[in-house]
């Protein structure tokens, strides 16, 4: 059975840095830092499954301030022009990006699926963390999660 190498923490932060660099902060004056991120019950949590040689998920966590700014920069308006429906697309659209990154890390041949956006408090996901990554942006908490499902495949074979 061939196995694979399961992305790094520093892979995770190299992809989330891009995107901060290429999306939401192009002008480097607001990255993302490390620390703690705490939970709120009202968080918004985006996620996508990767499945084929490896199965999982990709879960972005932004608390509501850090939704509606990165909804702000993603759209080029202003905070408080952003709408519910707005948040939900790009909440959708950046775990789309930061899935579509990590997929590209993993054994192929696997596939996104759409993302999924909700608000409410965490729940608990099927699968074993293999990565999370907390810190804050603008001081408003920002997770992002890897997970990958006990049923992964390894090398094309089922555990």
């Amino acid at each position: 059975m061939t196995t694979h190498e399961m992305p790094q923490e520093s892979d995770l932060w190299a992809i989330t840095e891009m995107i901060w660099a290429s999306y939401l902060d192009p002008l480097g004056e607001n990255p993302l830092m490390a620390g703690p991120a705490p939970a709120n019950a009202d968080d918004v949590h985006g996620s996508v499954s990767v499945t084929g040689a490896w199965d999982g998920q990709v879960v972005v966590t932004f608390s509501q301030v850090a939704a509606q700014r990165a909804t702000a920069a993603l759209l080029g308006l202003e905070t408080d022009e952003v709408s519910a429906p707005d948040v939900m697309d790009a909440v959708g659209e950046l775990v789309n990006i930061i899935g579509g990154s990590v997929k590209s890390l993993m054994p192929q041949p696997t596939v996104l699926s759409l993302p999924s956006v909700r608000t409410g408090p965490a729940v608990d996901l099927p699968g074993t963390e293999m990565l999370r990554l907390t810190g804050t942006w603008m001081d408003e908490p920002v997770t992002i999660a890897v997970l990958e499902s006990a049923d992964a495949y390894v090398g094309g074979s089922a555990r």
